[in-house]
């Protein structure tokens, strides 16, 4: 058996412009300087306490509960009627169809997204059935610390060597080398490719048509 494990945000749905824009509104309402696009690209990934610490500069508990609750309602009132700012990227439906159809293969998800917005994303494309094992911040470490692989192969069944992480960020690559699994980093994502290479990413895809063979690659 092989389990191949997704990152979400920048790895299968494209979030970034909801991301930003809702945390700058977040710190905005606490009277904080926003911070830029940029600076937020290269948070996603992480839990949200800790990605709004690093974007704030504070380990004030006070602090970052405050625009983490006001990130959450911002995110929540958006999306009752904007469904569609939460799209898969394209191919990645269909990849996702291919490998579960796979004898031997089981999907699972790791994410800094709570187990909450996971369910109403994977019910929303009616894909929540491709997936066997949902690794979130709820229940393990935030990345790279490698609890939602390890707590991932435990769940399934999987050894190491035959599961593979898929992302976007250096977060995801050493999350996967922590856990001493195979990585493949996606270039369509919120960090350069250069990173993922030097983080530790055993392949590179520019596109999910390409994911087939890279999971083959990485697993000989």
């Amino acid at each position: 058996m092989r389990l191949i494990v997704f990152d979400m945000d920048g790895t299968l749905i494209d979030t970034q412009a909801l991301i930003s824009e809702h945390m700058g509104s977040a710190f905005r309402s606490l009277d904080l300087p926003p911070p830029t696009p940029a600076e937020v690209r290269q948070i996603i990934g992480l839990s949200l306490p800790v990605a709004v610490g690093q974007l704030a500069g504070t380990d004030d508990i006070d602090v970052i509960e405050g625009i983490v609750g006001q990130y959450k309602s911002f995110y929540k009132a958006s999306l009752e009627h904007e469904f569609d700012r939460e799209p898969l990227y394209p191919g990645a439906r269909e990849a996702l169809d291919r490998l579960r159809e796979q004898k031997g293969t089981v999907l699972g998800i790791a994410t800094g997204k709570g187990l909450t917005g996971v369910a109403r994303i994977l019910d929303n494309h009616r894909i929540t059935a491709h997936f066997t094992t949902l690794q979130t911040p709820d229940h393990n470490p935030s990345k790279p610390h490698p609890g939602m692989l390890l707590s991932a192969m435990q769940e399934t069944g999987a050894a190491p060597e035959q599961t593979v992480m898929i992302g976007d960020t250096v977060f995801d690559m050493e999350l996967a080398r922590a856990a001493k699994v195979r990585s493949i980093g996606v270039s369509w994502g919120y960090h350069d490719a250069a990173e993922l290479l030097k983080a530790g990413a055993g392949t590179l895809i520019h596109d999910y048509s390409e994911l087939d063979a890279a999971i083959e690659r990485v697993l000989e």
